[in-house]
């Protein structure tokens, strides 16, 4: 690997994909086999924690296993198709790669779910860690060695500093740009078109 090229993680929904387009049909279906009434709008708006977070919102706690289990199987038939990349996605991922660097998707969403996404889309990070949120990205951002960071919520930014790696953020979730600075993001992106250019530069700085 270049002196200077490193690891870098993403976070997946509202980083690397749109993922309100699939998400809300599922929990669309979810409601209509259930008979539970779940705003998908409301749902999808606020991205980011673990699936059983947000069906806290709507189902009693005893319920909630069952709920994860049955939102699952309604996922890769309804959620895959509907979801495109955000700009820059392919593009950022490829970067790191191109330079010699390693990047690993680490998100809140399971792994299965989060390959056929990147799969779909022709997305090809190293590595691909699900399960983890905010302070817990730490584990695998430390285990991978990544440098750097990169996602759309304040609970990234959180799993970035745990980590010691540096917080990369972008506005294209639910979180503002002035909202991830005051969180202390250490740098903001527009979007992710930006990013090849700026990794080039922290690159270049580092060796």
């Amino acid at each position: 690997m270049p002196i200077g090229a490193p690891t870098v993680g993403f976070d997946l929904d509202m980083t690397l994909i749109d993922s309100r387009p699939g998400i809300r049909a599922v929990y669309q279906e979810l409601s209509a086999a259930t008979g539970t009434y779940i705003d998908a709008d409301q749902a999808v708006s606020r991205l980011g924690p673990p699936l059983d977070w947000e069906l806290r919102h709507w189902f009693a706690e005893e319920k909630i296993a069952a709920m994860v289990l049955a939102y699952r199987e309604i996922y890769p038939t309804r959620a895959i198709l509907p979801t495109p990349a955000l700009p820059g996605a392919a593009d950022a991922v490829r970067a790191v790669r191109e330079l010699g660097g390693r990047a690993v998707v680490v998100t809140a969403k399971n792994a299965p779910q989060a390959r056929l996404h990147l799969d779909h889309l022709g997305i090809e990070p190293d590595e691909v860690v699900g399960g983890l949120w905010a302070e817990a990205k730490a584990t695998a951002l430390r285990a991978h060695g990544a440098a750097v960071y990169v996602g759309d919520h304040l609970g990234d930014v959180l799993g970035a500093h745990a980590a010691g790696a540096l917080a990369v953020a972008v506005p294209t979730g639910p979180i503002g740009a002035d909202e991830l600075r005051a969180a202390g993001a250490d740098v903001v992106l527009d979007d992710l078109t930006s990013f090849p250019a700026w990794l080039k530069g922290y690159v270049a700085e580092r060796s």
